[in-house]
């Protein structure tokens, strides 16, 4: 079944033409407790509407785009620039990867 979003969808300041990324906020998380309950979320937002209105509604897209995000935060810097992973930073990538193209 194939869905089809008419028109951009907003999300936060930011405006898909195509679809939309996860609702739920990435911003705060700090543990390994967090990072799960931030994974059951993001499952949750897309049982109720994600796969619908999703940028990357299925598993081959939302790993293209986990994929390109995380090679598009590797700057050509030496690696003490690079940002240290963390559990924020993995939720971060993940949210990102609902909508990234």
């Amino acid at each position: 079944m194939k869905h089809v979003v008419a028109g951009p969808v907003h999300h936060g300041a930011v405006n898909y033409e195509t679809g939309r990324a996860t609702h739920v906020d990435s911003s705060n998380i700090e543990t390994r407790d967090d990072f799960a309950r931030f994974l059951s979320a993001v499952l949750a937002d897309f049982r109720s509407t994600g796969e619908a209105e999703w940028e990357n509604g299925t598993l081959d897209r939302f790993l293209d785009g986990l994929s390109a995000f995380a090679n598009a935060r590797v700057v050509e810097a030496v690696e003490l620039d690079q940002e240290p992973a963390s559990w924020r930073l993995f939720a971060e990538i993940v949210s990102a990867a609902t909508a990234y193209e």
